[in-house]
């Protein structure tokens, strides 16, 4: 159903893949950003992006879970993190990493933003996935 693909000629991604290929008929399921709040709509891990990092993969296995997905059925994210700095980007990757999400491993684009939708939050992913058993042929 998924076929995950590295590139020979292209140099090799770090625990994701170039692109990720879906049979016709496959149902998807597009997920709005996954935000580092939780139940209540509070900043968890302010300043702290790795564990907002945290927060945001939880709330993306919830939403995952709600549509009848998992991580290791996800296609691709993207991962918006608020700084100019590669070791931030790189520590909070590593928290996508041990995720379960380069399982497949995903397609990813990983993103320094100046700045995201709720004040203090630093990390944002959004994500496409498969809902495994539900084709629609």
């Amino acid at each position: 159903m998924i076929q995950r693909v590295t590139v020979p000629g292209l140099f090799p991604p770090p625990a994701y893949s170039h692109a990720s290929v879906v049979e016709a008929g496959t149902r998807l399921a597009f997920l709005a950003g996954s935000v580092p709040l939780d139940a209540e709509g509070r900043l968890v891990g302010a300043g702290d992006p790795v564990r907002q990092a945290e927060q945001v993969l939880a709330n993306l296995t919830e939403q995952l879970r709600a549509v009848g997905s998992g991580l290791e059925h996800v296609l691709s994210t993207d991962v918006y993190v608020v700084s100019t700095e590669t070791a931030v980007l790189s520590a909070v990757w590593d928290v996508v990493e041990a995720s379960g999400l380069s399982t497949g491993p995903h397609s990813s684009t990983l993103l320094g933003v100046g700045c995201l939708g709720y004040a203090g939050q630093l990390v944002e992913i959004t994500a496409t996935a498969v809902v495994p058993g539900a084709s629609r042929r």
